[in-house]
């Protein structure tokens, strides 16, 4: 539905993005993170045709953006971070005025903005001025003018900054729904809104795509195991660290028993039988495991490391 071929921009000599390459299916939520600078609304503007890259392409819908802009952007409803309303307009004016603007035929206008009125929980706020709405429904106003031309594809930029948890929740799920029936891509910070509604990530650093995945794929790719034996802290911290594959070792508090220590140990790849090996040999295996690990703790080793 839409593909990102080694995107690539700078900025006064300064390297935003250096060959950002990913695809979105149709029916998918794809998460797409990275810490602040990493170039996620840079991607998104040019995903939307905003902002033309330095190098790379953008196909939508099979068409190529940089070859037939109006015709592949007329495929994306496209949500920014700053949701730019005209507030002494009512809903369904400010609405019918971008459908205009997309090129939505008069006779069908009135339709397109009560059905995207629906689809985002406005027809009762329909009439009222924007604003005079609250920061949630404001929201909705911005959803439903990319929904109004009845796009294959929605890109939300931080669709639920500054919300509180329970208008976080309803757009969450209104999300999910829309998802159903088009491609989203959806860039935020907030990691378990990600593993709540996305199928997919991608990962951001420095310009580039450094991880993509499922949130459970990337979570056993980046092994985490809590080891916990009957020996001297700095020794099982030794033996454990000279195990080949183990790039992380961090010594734990809470061992609970005098002289037992516990460790969580940062994998590459499978060394479970190499970790008892070794800790046999310095002292006693009590505990051998796999520590629960999220997709906020693989974001943050990921991005810390890069």
């Amino acid at each position: 539905m839409i593909r990102a071929i080694d995107l690539g921009m700078r900025y006064a000599g300064v390297t935003a993005l250096d060959g950002v390459s990913f695809e979105a299916h149709p029916g998918e939520v794809l998460g797409f993170l990275g810490p602040n600078g990493a170039g996620k609304t840079t991607t998104m503007r040019i995903l939307t045709g905003y902002l033309p890259p330095s190098r790379g392409t953008v196909e939508v819908c099979g068409r190529a953006l940089a070859d037939d802009s109006r015709a592949a952007r007329a495929h994306i409803g496209y949500l920014p971070e700053s949701v730019p309303l005209y507030s002494e307009m009512r809903v369904d004016e400010y609405l019918g005025h971008r459908a205009a603007l997309k090129g939505v035929a008069g006779r069908a206008r009135k339709k397109r903005v009560e059905a995207a009125c629906a689809q985002v929980g406005l027809l009762s706020e329909r009439r009222r001025i924007i604003g005079q709405l609250s920061k949630g429904f404001r929201q909705r106003v911005g959803l439903a003018d990319a929904l109004v031309h009845e796009p294959e594809v929605l890109i939300l930029d931080e669709p639920t900054d500054g919300l509180d948890p329970n208008q976080r929740r309803d757009v969450l799920a209104l999300i999910a729904e829309l998802a159903a029936e088009r491609t989203v891509v959806l860039s935020t910070h907030i990691l378990p809104e990600v593993e709540s509604v996305c199928g997919r990530v991608v990962i951001l650093d420095h310009g580039r795509v450094i991880a993509e995945g499922k949130p459970a794929e990337l979570a056993r790719a980046h092994l985490q195991l809590r080891v916990v034996a009957r020996a001297e802290p700095g020794a099982l911290e030794t033996a454990l660290r000279a195990i080949d594959g183990v790039t992380e070792v961090k010594l734990a508090a809470d061992a609970g028993e005098e002289g037992v220590a516990a460790a969580q140990v940062a994998c590459a790849r499978a060394v479970r039988e190499a970790i008892a090996e070794g800790v046999q040999r310095i002292g006693h295996l009590r505990e051998l495991r796999p520590a629960t690990l999220g997709l906020d703790a693989v974001f943050a080793r990921l991005t810390r490391t890069t």
